[in-house]
């Protein structure tokens, strides 16, 4: 590449002429014309804009070891700005594929955290059935067992009504007859 900038070499604008061609000359009468120049020994093109241009207007061609330093500056600039822009291009590729991944564990996460919040829910479901259903059992049983109490109170109670009758009613014979109960009666290893 570099022997491509040592083959450039810088070409000056063209002169102008203070001369101008009328439209009428032929070709003939031009090449006598050139030839006139070239025989009365002009000084090269070079000489001429050097001494028609003063060296304040016209610019001259870096030398070729600046020239080269300035391309190589500006070679190794663009290769700069090209891996600057690389690395940015691949810190931005890094970030959003984080970011992805990032978004997608926090996908993750809620997902798997409602599944486990709606078997808590479906647990807490079952246990409060379950309690219900075991409340209800027990209060079957207390109901069942208040029951029983209250006819075995009913049997008591009938069973003193019958007693307190019989009591009366012999209490009413003992008193017609005039007759003192006996309460100690045995016979043959039984009571009477």
């Amino acid at each position: 590449m570099e022997e491509e900038h040592n083959k450039i070499t810088f070409i000056p604008p063209p002169s102008k002429v203070s001369e101008e061609v009328p439209q009428s000359e032929t070709q003939s009468a031009t090449q006598e014309r050139i030839s006139s120049d070239v025989v009365t020994k002009e000084p090269p093109l070079e000489n001429k804009i050097e001494s028609t241009y003063s060296p304040e207007k016209v610019s001259r061609a870096p030398p070729p070891i600046e020239r080269d330093i300035s391309l190589t500056r500006i070679e190794s600039d663009k290769k700069i700005s090209i891996i600057k822009a690389w690395e940015e291009s691949e810190k931005t590729k890094a970030e959003n594929k984080a970011q992805k991944k990032m978004s997608s564990i926090l996908s993750w996460e809620n997902t798997e955290t409602a599944a486990i919040e709606a078997k808590l829910r479906k647990k807490e479901e079952e246990l409060e059935k379950k309690k219900a259903e075991y409340a209800e059992k027990l209060k079957n049983k207390m109901a069942r067992i208040h029951k029983e109490a209250e006819m075995k109170r009913a049997v008591i109670e009938s069973t003193r009504g019958k007693a307190f009758v019989e009591a009366e009613e012999k209490a009413a014979k003992y008193q017609a007859t005039g007759t003192i109960p006996n309460e100690n009666k045995w016979c043959c290893g039984t009571s009477a």
